[in-house]
């Protein structure tokens, strides 16, 4: 069965100009033809032509098609390829121009430029062709971006008058879009887990369930209820009856043990604790080093039923099995900046904090989501396979899917052997993602079943661009719809317009400022402000403060304020130093470069470290690398270090290989010194590699059973780290 030809929304003709469609029914296909190819990439040729045996009428005669695609293929236009036994066809650079030289002054063009102008700048042809900087959008790229959207423009007026609705003070909540759900699509399926399935209805009535037993207790707004359950429908239950009641969940990342746990758990004063059967065994771990006083309620969520409630607990399942499915009747209305969650930031570089999850950002990412970004139908189905406590699963996907009326398909965790086994088996049309995700998936050994599958768009943040292109090819994957933001923060960077390798368009205030990696701060001017960077540039990207709803901030204090720029470009503004460099790459668009923590600056240069892993990552037999700078005694600036995971022991590993590919693809100064061969990778619960500890150990062969090799100075090899080497490193005797 081929799953891609029962998608809902076809290329052909339901993304068409309506004048191609016409010029198709008359039996001109190039027009249509070319548009499909350069705007929305390589097709099957049965995406292409009717059907009859499966009533598919309104694309193209196959016989003819082949007559017009010759003479495209003729003229350099198009090219036709095979794999998997599977004909497709794609655009050329030639054919690209060519659709550009056609449609570039035609009303719908010119229409298309005056609309987004209002948001990216002019929209000019100079520099049609060429770029000053390869990292700059070319004039094709954007107007093609605005072809791809042309079909379904209705949607931006929408998401742009309905989030005028979605402020401070409006009466708006992930409660009450979950409410108007369960009304206008009450049998359509809100959730497949595992073999079961929740509609609309059965979820609005579940979080009810939970929100009037949580409000016989005697909760009151604001008052917060720590959470620590893994990815089920009862932890959406859960938040949806937060966002109703006013309480507000802290959603404990559960992957968190020990000292870290307990951190979380007590950084707000809490009354209430929901813990899922399936993280007792933890919590029991630290429970005496909470101070509870016993008047607390503690809750045990069960999940397989495989263990006893332990004592002190309460059976919540039987507590509210007689509690009343109708919607709750609560004295405080909930407004749009209430807070309804915390989210915990990852933790990569120190202590996770608690960031705020106000109502509005929730409004405003179901209406953006799933309009003017997915175009989400009743018919689509998004595979989450990221926990439900981070905002990438929360504010992307089951916002996107709350707006379109649209089910989503959850996973316990992910997992790179199930994922595409859960895809198929849930029929999902799109997915969201983090980089590391794409990249374990891309890691793996390709396959005829790559491409059998519906999903046909992805949302998400961190795809690198040196995979980009091959996912989407690899995975028959045409529209991508990365992001940049942050929990804390009110506003994103969002790919809008499908182009490649960005994250896209901020409408926040925002600049990207010139940043001295050495001295760890702004650059600033001689009258003490700071300047903005030249496209093709990278820089820091600070945000502007114009509301206090702009940057929710922590619920610790001191942490908020070290995220404040004053008196940035005049005396007196405020602006959020969002701690990462990105490029700007003309229209108002970035590309995401680093984490400001990561880059380092060695031999007088700075070092990417996403470029670094991005070739280690490539090289045969690395599964996975992570990159950072570290410090050598009487040397300048940090060395270069990649802790690494092989499929082979680093007795076998190929360094001649490694190096050579290093040194063919690097400058010398972003050559890694060292190379730690990793036992085990330790990862946030979204899957970024943890480098907090990496770096505290650095090359130190004293607090890790790892081998660590080096590259000595004037030597053509990397050796075994030994403690005489090691002692003779920190004593200076190597001129680094």
């Amino acid at each position: 069965m081929d799953l891609n030809n029962h998608m809902s929304i076809n290329t052909i003709p339901d993304k068409l100009p309506k004048k191609f469609v016409i010029r198709l029914k008359r039996g001109k296909y190039d027009d249509a033809l070319l548009f499909t190819l350069a705007v929305f990439g390589p097709h099957k040729l049965k995406e292409l032509v009717n059907d009859a045996s499966n009533s598919i009428i309104d694309r193209m005669d196959e016989k003819l098609y082949h007559e017009w695609a010759n003479k495209l293929k003729t003229y350099g236009f198009i090219e036709e390829y095979k794999e998997n036994n599977e004909l497709y066809f794609k655009a050329t650079e030639k054919g690209k121009d060519e659709l550009l030289s056609r449609v570039e002054n035609t009303f719908m063009v010119r229409y298309l430029k005056r609309f987004f102008s209002e948001w990216l700048g002019p929209i000019e042809s100079k520099m049609k062709y060429k770029s000053q900087s390869p990292y700059v959008l070319k004039y094709r790229d954007i107007i093609f971006g605005f072809l791809s959207v042309y079909w379904r423009l209705s949607d931006f007026f929408y998401a742009i008058q309905e989030n005028k609705k979605a402020g401070p003070d409006d009466y708006v909540s992930l409660g009450k879009s979950l409410e108007y759900n369960a009304i206008h699509y009450s049998n359509n399926p809100a959730i497949y887990y595992e073999d079961t399935m929740y509609t609309y209805k059965e979820l609005n009535e579940s979080i009810n369930k939970y929100g009037n037993y949580l409000l016989s207790l005697g909760v009151s707004k604001g008052e917060v209820i720590n959470i620590f359950v893994e990815n089920r429908p009862e932890l959406l239950f859960l938040i949806g009856a937060m966002s109703k009641i006013g309480t507000i969940g802290a959603l404990i990342n559960t992957r968190q043990r020990s000292s870290i746990l307990r951190h979380s758990l007590t950084l707000n004063p809490v009354q209430i604790y929901i813990i899922g059967e399936e993280l007792i065994k933890p919590f029991e771990e630290i429970k005496s080093e909470l101070g509870l006083t016993g008047k607390e309620k503690l809750f045990f969520l069960k999940d397989k039923g495989k263990i006893e409630i332990p004592e002190d607990f309460v059976d919540l399942h039987k507590e509210i099995e007689d509690k009343s499915r109708e919607n709750l009747s609560i004295k405080t209305k909930i407004k749009g900046k209430d807070t309804y969650a915390y989210i915990f930031t990852s933790g990569t570089t120190g202590l996770p904090k608690a960031a705020h999850i106000r109502n509005m950002y929730t409004a405003t990412s179901i209406i953006t989501w799933s309009t003017a970004i997915l175009h989400m139908t009743p018919e689509d189905i998004m595979y989450i396979s990221l926990p439900l406590f981070h905002s990438n699963a929360l504010h992307l996907a089951w916002s996107a899917a709350i707006g379109g009326g649209s089910a989503i398909a959850i996973a316990r965790r992910f997992s790179v052997r199930n994922f595409w086994k859960d895809i198929k088996k849930f029929n999902a049309t799109c997915f969201n993602y983090i980089g590391e995700i794409c990249r374990y998936l891309f890691n793996q050994p390709p396959s005829p079943e790559d491409r059998k599958h519906r999903v046909y768009k992805i949302c998400g943040n961190g795809l690198s661009p040196e995979i980009w292109k091959e996912f989407k090819e690899r995975f028959g994957i045409r529209e991508v719809y990365e992001h940049y933001g942050m929990t804390e923060m009110w506003g994103a960077f969002i790919n809008y317009l499908n182009i490649d390798c960005t994250v896209g368009y901020n409408a926040a205030p925002y600049a990207i400022v010139k940043y001295n990696i050495a001295k760890n701060e702004p650059e600033r001017d001689k009258n003490g402000f700071l300047q903005r960077v030249e496209k093709g540039q990278e820089g820091l990207l600070i945000l502007q403060t114009w509301s206090d709803y702009v940057f929710a901030g922590y619920t610790d204090k001191k942490a908020s304020e070290k995220k404040i720029l004053l008196d940035v470009f005049e005396k007196g503004d405020v602006w959020m130093n969002a701690g990462d460099l990105v490029r700007n790459i003309g229209y108002k668009h970035a590309q995401f470069v680093d984490r400001l923590g990561d880059t380092f600056r060695w031999k007088g240069e700075n070092v990417s470290t996403t470029e670094v892993e991005a070739l280690i990552s490539s090289i045969e037999k690395i599964d996975h690398t992570s990159v950072y700078g570290v410090e050598i005694p009487e040397c300048e600036g940090r060395a270069g270090m990649a802790s690494i995971m092989t499929e082979v022991k680093h007795e076998k590993f190929d360094f001649n290989n490694f190096l050579r590919t290093l040194q063919d693809n690097l400058p010398t100064y972003a050559i890694p010194i060292f190379i730690r061969f990793l036992s085990e990778l330790n990862t946030t619960s979204t899957y970024k590699i943890q480098k907090f500890d990496m770096k505290k150990i650095g090359f130190n062969i004293k607090k890790t059973n790892d081998p660590i090799y080096v590259y000595l100075p004037r030597s053509t090899k990397y050796t075994l780290l030994t403690e005489k080497i090691y002692e003779n490193i920190l004593e200076g005797k190597y001129r680094f």
